[in-house]
């Protein structure tokens, strides 16, 4: 009886040993695979919720590094947009040079027709860089959409400079910058936002002087935008001797109102008078000199940066007289400079866009990290401990291995020897 005791003992003692050997031999095939791999969870089945984490953080870092590459994308579009806007500034400030040279009285016809050629070449130079286009084909200044060249001229079939494309600029978000810039808001003009007109004196002869300052918006909100024209009459002597008198009157030629007659107050007949003209609405300006009966002074809105270059152009090159080049270079700073500082602005914003991409970049980067510290707590192996467990492991097998070896002695004839 006690011998079918021993008997059942060893065959159960087999069983557990094989048991317990291929139990420990998983074990450090797993700890060896966690070892060489450097992941606590290899597979989805080691530990379901830290693959899950692991996952999720994975698939995290994945959009972060989507988005970093349209951010990248972005960053060089506006790059490329401030460079131009820089450009476009040099070419503008190198035409404004010119324009001052070109009121020196002693210049001739011919010498002005010289610098109204160069001054033609830098316009032709500033259309062409605000109509640059990325490495992809896409126009730099193209603000919400545009056509391939956002900006056309009269050559175009136009009656003047246009902005062909829908203003405005594309918002920002917590991952992304405007791929574009406003070219509306750089190039073109607004009569109720920026007030640009240019005057035009009537030829005026050699010996007199007749010329208006810079027209100044009073009130940006009264500008209409239209044309309009002031007719000098009734030019003669005045009430008191030794003064003159005049009248005029203002004509929007746009919609054909005429306005009531302005007197002149009597002013000496041998000095230039300065006649302060506030009838056109929400806009002021001078006008300089000694009218006569006849002279005529034209107000037009011009619609961009080129027009006014183009009327300097214009003005420089036709000007009969130093009068007439006077008026020309007067109108043209004035208007230059209202350019200017609305492609300065631009381009302020361009820079502001370019920090804003470098502090996405930064938030990126520590979102990443977070990430990464996520994805390695979930699924990462701490190798001190691994290395650890598998020593240990790796004892306790060789142990089992020689257990077995001395339960596999066992037998009947070894116990009755």
């Amino acid at each position: 009886m006690s011998n079918s005791i021993y008997r059942l003992g060893t065959a159960n003692m087999y069983d557990n040993a094989l048991r317990n050997l291929g139990a420990r031999q998983t074990n450090l095939s797993n700890l060896q695979e966690n070892l060489t791999s450097g992941k606590r969870v290899v597979r989805a089945s080691d530990d379901p919720v830290s693959a899950a984490q692991a996952e999720r953080a994975l698939n995290r870092l994945a959009r972060i590094q989507t988005e970093q590459r349209a951010l990248e994308t972005q960053r060089n579009a506006i790059v490329q947009g401030e460079s131009s806007l820089g450009d476009a500034v040099d070419l503008v400030q190198r035409f404004r040079e010119l324009v001052v040279s070109a009121g020196d009285a002693a210049m001739t016809p011919n010498d002005r027709v010289t610098v109204a050629n160069q001054l033609q070449g830098l316009r032709e130079q500033l259309l062409e860089v605000a109509n640059r286009k990325d490495t992809n084909g896409i126009p730099l200044l193209s603000a919400l959409g545009s056509a391939l060249a956002p900006f056309l001229g009269p050559l175009s079939g136009s009656p003047d400079y246009s902005f062909q494309g829908l203003p405005g600029q594309t918002a920002s978000t917590g991952v992304t910058v405007p791929g574009a810039l406003d070219g509306d808001s750089a190039f073109m003009f607004d009569p109720n936002r920026d007030g640009v007109y240019t005057a035009g004196v009537s030829a005026i002869p050699v010996g007199r002087q007749l010329t208006t300052t810079a027209i100044t918006p009073a009130n940006l909100a009264l500008v209409t935008g239209d044309n309009y024209s002031i007719a000098f009459s009734a030019v003669g002597p005045g009430a008191t001797p030794g003064t003159s008198t005049a009248t005029y009157t203002i004509t929007n030629t746009t919609t054909g109102a005429v306005s009531a007659p302005v007197v002149v107050p009597d002013y000496p007949s041998d000095k230039p008078v300065t006649i302060s003209v506030a009838g056109i609405p929400g806009l002021t300006f001078d006008i300089k000199g000694n009218p006569a009966n006849g002279d005529t002074i034209t107000l037009q809105p011009s619609a961009s940066m080129f027009s006014t270059l183009d009327s300097a152009i214009n003005g420089i090159r036709n000007a009969p007289n130093n009068n007439a080049a006077i008026q020309a270079v007067g109108q043209a700073l004035a208007n230059i400079d209202i350019g200017l500082e609305r492609v300065h602005n631009m381009r302020s914003y361009a820079g502001e866009l370019l920090n804003r991409a470098d502090r996405i970049t930064g938030d990126q980067e520590k979102r990443s990290i977070q990430l990464e510290g996520d994805r390695s707590r979930a699924e990462d192996l701490d190798m001190i401990k691994g290395i650890s467990d598998f020593q240990n492991q790796q004892v306790g097998y060789e142990a089992a291995l020689k257990s077995y070896a001395q339960v596999q002695k066992l037998s009947l004839f070894n116990f009755i020897s």
